[in-house]
């Protein structure tokens, strides 16, 4: 899947001396005029919108809730998906904040879901194997799933749409499947990985624990593809190829938590050109979190000490974002403001 190239520096010199002429002083809106500058590359021009933002909630069951990895029962995916298609989850009342759109995608639910104007059925299974005994998925339906995100992106990118993707995750277990990824990808031991996911208690957390490392020893695997096959949630593979259609369009995508930067982790190992299309929303309270960060060198907007996941730091920044565009097409220059006397 080919990524469309960054920019070339020219343009980068070209942005800069706009920003920098802006009517304000240089450099004095800080990291909104790098920010800006990021936009422009993504889109290969100083002309930049985020108005139209979309939020790509992913939704999938995992076969490693069968080893005791979360505090919570994986009928809550079911249940969590309903709740975000009555517009009553956290997700949605921030969408509605920020004025985003919403859409639920089922990339491996272990429930048939009732047909939902809000909903698109994209399943490539029903949840994904127990990854403590064998392979979470095989290497055709890592593939399908990626290609099912990216082909999502695209469309909902195309031809003005929407101006920027939002990532969003729901899957009972996934941030268990993320800790493997990270071990493999970032890399990193597995003991800094492993977090409290959606709660747990100690005795929790040493089940978790003692799951991931059987998981662990059972392959060796460290090549991206391989590594999404045997540890990866469906989810977070189709938000991984969310990733690589939003940059073949040149769009940018705005990543979540701990699971959404484990799904950014695997576009980036897949295609490191990725990168350059991602803008971190804030560092989660997740374990694992900042190193996985400094990982994919990447500095995020936030630090509010979530840890929900749906999306809801990629919602939280992304009035950011828009406020880094509209510097870029909203404010006068300098020389406009002094009629050409600077």
């Amino acid at each position: 899947m080919k990524v469309v190239p960054t920019a070339d520096a020219a343009l980068a010199v070209a942005v800069q001396a706009r920003l920098d002429g802006k009517a304000k002083p240089p450099g004095a809106l800080g990291r909104i005029e790098a920010l800006a500058l990021r936009l422009a590359m993504i889109r290969g021009s100083a002309e930049v919108r985020a108005d139209k933002a979309l939020l790509l909630l992913c939704a999938g069951d995992h076969g490693l809730a069968e080893a005791g990895v979360s505090a919570y029962p994986a009928s809550v995916t079911r249940a969590m998906v309903a709740t975000l298609l009555a517009g009553k989850a956290s997700a949605n009342a921030f969408a509605r904040a920020v004025g985003a759109e919403v859409l639920v995608v089922d990339a491996g639910v272990a429930a048939d879901l009732a047909p939902h104007p809000g909903l698109l059925d994209a399943k490539v299974g029903r949840g994904t194997a127990n990854a403590v005994v064998g392979s979470a998925m095989t290497v055709p339906e890592a593939r399908d799933a990626l290609a099912r995100g990216a082909a999502i992106a695209r469309e909902h990118l195309a031809e003005g749409r929407f101006e920027v993707l939002l990532l969003g995750e729901m899957g009972i277990g996934n941030s268990a499947s993320a800790a493997l990824l990270m071990h493999r990808l970032a890399p990193a031991p597995l003991a800094d990985c492993i977090g409290a996911g959606a709660g747990h208690d100690a005795e929790g957390m040493r089940r978790k624990a003692a799951a991931l490392e059987a998981a662990a020893r059972r392959t060796p695997a460290t090549a991206p593809l391989e590594v999404l096959a045997e540890f990866g949630g469906f989810e977070i593979a189709m938000m991984a190829g969310a990733v690589l259609g939003a940059a073949a369009v040149r769009r940018p995508v705005i990543v979540d938590g701990f699971i959404g930067s484990a799904a950014a982790l695997v576009a980036v190992r897949l295609e490191p050109a990725a990168k350059d299309y991602l803008i971190f929303s804030h560092r989660s309270a997740e374990k694992g979190h900042a190193r996985m960060l400094e990982a994919l060198k990447a500095r995020p907007l936030l630090d509010l000490s979530l840890r929900l996941g749906e999306g809801t730091g990629a919602l939280l920044a992304l009035p950011l974002v828009r406020a880094a565009a509209r510097l870029l097409t909203d404010v006068a220059q300098l020389d406009e403001v002094l009629g050409g006397q600077v």
